[in-house]
């Protein structure tokens, strides 16, 4: 019974922001905004790094590969999520929703461990600068790239193919995109061996990461208190303030979705934490780094032809 319920249920519909039908078309406006600003944002800071050679560095380098990741994680989920609010939203199939899940889980672990890799960049230039080219050689960061590509890869495809094997018996997923839990609750069965693998994964990508992110700047502001000038001091902790923004965040909305008891929030809410990591923080990235950021700023100077300060 439970493969004909399966096999019955080939797609899914967004609810989407159904209860708050009256603004929908203010909210399209500032998500459509948003959206280009991420895009032209990021887009600007792969195309600075690449193409300034003052930019080719390790710290740099998982920018750009950040905010690639980034552009290709909100491409996944936001246009879709806009037509929706345009009321042009069709439904997904299982085999649309299990592959929009699938990149998005790929890219957000992705995601999380360039920056556990950023902050270790950090760690090294600060706490061990005289062997910063030794230890963050090209290879030491592709593999480090690599790793965190491949991790996603591996979670990604572990978390679909168990969400997909569940039978299905409802079709409105209570969300605007294929996430995890809200595709978990359609199922006809218990799915509490699925929660306990998302609950083991989710502390594993996040906590993990975010500890590793943690233990580094510890060491890091111990080594910046050590600077006798105060200038010296002032300049260290203004290389890790952008990526220290991020990171705070990033994880702060990762934990919050996933790593709640399940029953804490309400949709709407579980809504708004989800706008937060799927919009803002991607916005967040480009703004940071090009705001805070005097050596982006000056490759953008160099790059329309002004002298940088």
């Amino acid at each position: 019974m439970e493969r004909e319920n399966h096999s019955w249920v080939g797609e899914f519909t967004f609810q989407g922001f159904s209860s708050f039908h009256e603004h929908q078309l203010t909210l399209f406006v500032v998500f459509l905004a948003l959206y280009a600003l991420t895009l032209t944002g990021n887009i600007i800071i792969v195309t600075i790094i690449s193409a300034d050679r003052h930019l080719h560095t390790p710290m740099y380098f998982f920018l750009s590969m950040l905010s690639a990741s980034e552009t290709m994680y909100t491409l996944v989920i936001i246009p879709k999520m806009l037509c929706n609010l345009l009321g042009l939203s069709r439904p997904i199939s299982l085999a649309g929703c299990a592959t929009q899940m699938f990149f998005f889980i790929t890219l957000a672990i992705n995601n999380c461990f360039l920056l556990t890799a950023m902050g270790y960049d950090r760690y090294v230039a600060i706490c061990n600068p005289l062997r910063y080219t030794i230890l963050m050689n090209k290879k030491v960061c592709l593999q480090l790239v690599g790793a965190a590509c491949s991790t996603g890869l591996i979670v990604a495809m572990t978390q679909v193919l168990a969400v997909f094997r569940l039978p299905f018996c409802a079709t409105k997923v209570a969300h605007f995109f294929c996430d995890i839990r809200p595709v978990m609750k359609l199922s006809c069965i218990d799915t509490m061996v699925n929660e306990i693998l998302t609950l083991i994964i989710s502390v594993l990508v996040i906590l993990v990461p975010m500890g590793l992110v943690f233990i580094s700047y510890v060491l890091i502001i111990s080594s910046i208190l050590k600077i006798a000038s105060s200038e010296g001091r002032k300049k260290a902790f203004a290389t890790c303030a952008s990526h220290l923004t991020v990171v705070i965040v990033h994880y702060g909305c990762a934990s919050i979705a996933y790593l709640k008891p399940k029953s804490e929030n309400t949709r709407d809410q579980d809504q708004l934490i989800s706008v937060t990591y799927t919009v803002i923080t991607p916005l967040l990235n480009p703004v940071v780094y090009t705001l805070r950021n005097k050596e982006v700023k000056d490759a953008l100077l160099r790059a329309t032809g002004r002298k940088p300060s």
